[in-house]
């Protein structure tokens, strides 16, 4: 059985993932594979700039997103790191063998 502490982990990431234009998001900044700006992404999706800050907010909280500071903006780009975690995270809590959880250390940034 999962520890409290890691399955609280894994469920603030299914929460970060558990709307449409989250997931959206995060493909785009996945598939874009460079960093974007709010603007950029509002662009992509079908809701507003404070919509996009709004879920950009909680995709950084997840750290599934990074936010880097550009002069006055800011941009967002994936966790590389994630690419490991989530999955291991979805395998767990299935049932199924998967990387450490310490092994894979995702609240860091990947450089």
């Amino acid at each position: 059985m999962l520890d409290r502490d890691t399955a609280t982990t894994y469920a603030g990431w299914f929460r970060a993932l558990a709307d449409p234009t989250r997931v959206q998001i995060l493909n785009l900044l996945a598939t874009t594979g460079r960093p974007m700006t709010v603007g950029e992404v509002v662009d992509h999706v079908a809701v507003g700039q404070s919509t996009v800050s709004a879920h950009l907010k909680i995709l950084t909280e997840a750290r599934f997103v990074l936010a880097e500071p550009r002069g006055t903006a800011r941009l967002y780009r994936v966790n590389e790191r994630c690419l490991t975690c989530f999955p291991s995270a979805a395998d767990v809590v299935m049932g199924r063998p998967a990387v450490a959880f310490a092994e894979v250390a995702c609240g860091e940034a990947s450089a």
